[in-house]
């Protein structure tokens, strides 16, 4: 008896043991402090900045060779803990655009709709699922490529995620689509107005040139992107087991059967369907013609919740309880922005980003001219764990890397390409991506997980990205 007694007891200590990695939120606020305590031992400095139009659109700019020491500011205990409102305040465009949306799908996701014709679909690409992520990622790496398709990819987590669940596959895969999708086409953009495009006006270069060479990176990219996501669909899709998501997926209140309640559309849910898709499309000319946003886009959204709630036959209080509902899902999403955006508040308000930009850029400076690009490459990856924002990126780095590249032999254009790879890439990873830790949230996909399984395609993605670079550095791109 006592035998038992003490295996028992032994078996709760080694559950008590067991460690597990933090939550998102202690993850976020572990890298406030680790950053905070770096401000200590980093020198403070700054550039000047100007305020200058490019492609339109007044930015604010650093000045190149006006890097001087400032006075040092370490973050303090007490301003720590001050980041997390000030990072929440900053982005509290994104939180509420997160939150909106959420409710809208809220009432969307109270109407039966979207399960309805989930099913529908599943049952229509019996047999044929695999090709459906093709065709996905396809229109999302073109949104990346010609918009900048960022954060407007959030709605379309709750989306795929289930659909992705019903066709056979898990979560991960539903994410991926989104994520790799728009990342793909985002990092090998062709005429991306927020990085391309900024980039290159500030380089002084024709607004999209090189759109060629640029196109060619994007079909290379997009096409091992969609390779990489499917060779895995299929081992989910053989054997749901081998899904790095099996146990949580399996713990998700979500019916994968095919013949489940709602495999019939009633008018209104079609109705309710075709509203949706009409959103999307709207969406998309926004973006593209008007310049929507965020403010834009959210209300867009709004519209349509408020919209389908009523062809649904909702009542005025369950489309507001609806509404609630679908902003409660998103809570961790929404907030893990503010997290993010902290870490960027201690770099500021102490005066040390600027000092990495110097130090970085001098021993760029001090590599031989066939390296240099790729040191600007480094450089820019690097970088954007810190300032994960693709116009603030360039507006931040491109004063200093244009005068650079000339003097070392790299050609303009090349500036341009480094910086674009270096910003994209590491979007799909950093855990300082607003956008990509609010996915993650949103799906339930814990970061570490989705780490495991993404480090592959974001260490191929520096590799081919470093190749391309070369080759056009050397035998394209030529001063």
């Amino acid at each position: 008896m006592s035998e038992n007694v003490n295996t028992t007891e032994g078996n709760a200590q080694n559950q008590k043991k067991k460690w597990e990695f933090p939550h998102v939120f202690a993850l976020m606020f572990g890298l406030i402090i680790i950053t905070a305590v770096m401000t200590y031992f980093i020198p403070a400095g700054e550039y000047e900045r100007e305020t200058t139009v490019v492609n339109g659109t007044e930015r604010t700019v650093v000045i190149n060779d006006t890097y001087h020491e400032a006075e040092g500011s370490p973050t303090g205990f007490f301003e720590v803990f001050q980041t997390v409102h000030k990072g929440m305040t900053q982005s509290a465009d994104i939180i509420f655009f997160i939150f909106i949306v959420g409710g809208a799908f809220g009432i969307l996701n109270a109407t039966k709709a979207i399960e309805t014709g989930l099913a529908n679909l599943s049952m229509k690409m019996a047999d044929k699922e695999i090709y459906l992520i093709p065709v996905i990622m396809t229109l999302f790496a073109l949104g990346g490529g010609t918009f900048g398709m960022s954060e407007e990819t959030i709605p379309f987590i709750m989306i795929l995620v289930p659909l992705a669940m019903k066709l056979g596959f898990d979560s991960l895969t539903g994410a991926a689509m989104v994520i790799i999708g728009s990342g793909a086409g985002f990092t090998a953009s062709f005429m991306n107005p927020f990085t391309v495009g900024v980039a290159q006006g500030i380089a002084e270069l024709p607004t999209f040139s090189g759109m060629g060479i640029r196109f060619v990176m994007w079909i290379i990219f997009v096409t091992f992107s969609i390779a990489f996501v499917m060779i895995y669909a299929k081992k989910v899709k053989k054997n749901p087991e081998k899904s790095l998501m099996y146990k949580i997926d399996k713990q998700r209140n979500l019916d994968v059967s095919l013949d489940g309640q709602y495999t019939k559309l009633t008018g209104r849910q079609a109705v309710i369907i075709g509203l949706l898709v009409a959103t999307i499309i709207i969406l998309a000319i926004g973006v593209i013609y008007f310049d929507w946003f965020i403010l834009e886009i959210a209300s867009l959204f709004l519209i349509m919740g408020v919209i389908a709630g009523f062809v649904g036959k909702l009542r005025v209080n369950q489309i507001a309880e609806s509404f609630i509902s679908g902003c409660k899902e998103l809570i961790v999403g929404a907030l893990v922005v503010g997290f993010a955006y902290g870490i960027l508040v201690v770099l500021e308000e102490s005066n040390t980003i600027d000092t990495i930009l110097f130090a970085a850029s001098n021993l760029v400076s001090q590599l031989p001219t066939a390296f240099s690009a790729i040191g600007m490459y480094v450089f820019q990856s690097l970088l954007n764990f810190l300032v994960p924002s693709g116009s603030g990126q360039a507006a931040l780095t491109m004063p200093i890397m244009t005068p650079l590249s000339d003097l070392t032999g790299v050609s303009r254009q090349t500036a341009v390409m480094a910086f674009q790879l270096g910003d994209g890439i590491s979007n799909s990873i950093t855990p300082t991506s607003g956008v990509l830790m609010a996915s993650l949230a949103i799906a339930k996909i814990p970061w570490t997980t989705w780490f495991r399984w993404i480090i592959p395609w974001i260490l191929l993605s520096y590799l081919v990205g470093g190749i391309i670079l070369t080759i056009v550095h050397m035998f394209i791109w030529t001063i």
